[in-house]
């Protein structure tokens, strides 16, 4: 029987939001069990990068990162945010260790190859390397990964943090019964956008199916959820998508994702 392994992904407007994360963080220290954390930072680097000039570049809501760009999100997310977690983390009792795609040779990609937009130092994930962050799990260590992986070849690569996350999950369900956790402010998959309280508490692929044809899954939630799926056919248990109170294990009010 495989042990179990939680990767909990945090959203972006958690991490600009002081008491929330900091609650989400207690929360996430106090889970049972192995555990990974993955966090972006894309409004703070959009901040940090308007500060030294560099404007952010978007297509259809998705970062175009040329040379300046990634040396401002390996400077966010690599340091700035993720030795903040980490700190904070250490103080609660979790022994995390700040990781990228790089550290431990843990996530390889490639350049995200030139279509309709050429999104510039963006990758598309090839490997994770399961055995390597198996031992950091097997030495009680938490990884707390940021959006950004390698090639392999001295290049360093902007990721989705929800596609690192969902890589994450698929490389370690070779070893381990992997959970997924997407958390972000809403409580859920929402019937309908301007209920807060419409949560669908569960979702297969005809549901899935349903919804999208519906047009109820839309917009950022999209590639979200796509993730999920390809996630869920590469043998992770499940996913769950909610906000932070799902991670007590006392509440079944966020939505679940299975075949």
């Amino acid at each position: 029987m495989k042990t179990k392994l939680s990767i909990v992904k945090i959203g972006g407007n958690i991490i600009e939001d002081e008491q929330g994360l900091s609650y989400l963080l207690e929360l996430f220290s106090n889970m049972d069990g192995l555990k990974i954390l993955v966090h972006g930072g894309g409004k703070k680097a959009t901040e940090i990068g308007n500060k030294l000039g560099i404007e952010a570049k978007m297509t259809n809501g998705r970062r175009i990162t040329d040379a300046q760009s990634l040396d401002v999100a390996i400077m966010v997310y690599g340091g700035l945010v993720s030795k903040k977690i980490v700190a904070q983390l250490q103080a609660l009792n979790c022994n995390a260790i700040g990781m990228s795609g790089a550290d431990g040779n843990s996530i390889v990609a490639h350049k995200r190859p030139v279509k309709e937009i050429d999104f510039g130092l963006v990758g598309d994930v090839d490997a994770v390397n399961s055995n390597n962050i198996s031992s950091l799990l097997n030495a009680e260590f938490t990884p707390v990964f940021c959006a950004l992986s390698h090639d392999g070849k001295g290049q360093l690569f902007n990721t989705n943090a929800d596609t690192i996350a969902a890589e994450l999950a698929s490389g370690m369900s070779t070893q381990f019964e992997t959970t997924l956790y997407y958390c972000f402010e809403k409580q859920g998959v929402l019937q309908n956008i301007d209920d807060e309280n419409s949560v669908i508490e569960h979702i297969d692929s005809k549901k899935y199916n349903e919804l999208l044809a519906d047009g109820v899954i839309a917009d950022g939630m999209l590639p979200k959820m796509h993730n999920c799926f390809q996630a869920l056919q590469k043998n992770v248990k499940q996913v769950c998508i909610g906000d932070s109170t799902m991670l007590q294990g006392t509440t079944t009010n966020f939505t679940t994702l299975t075949l």
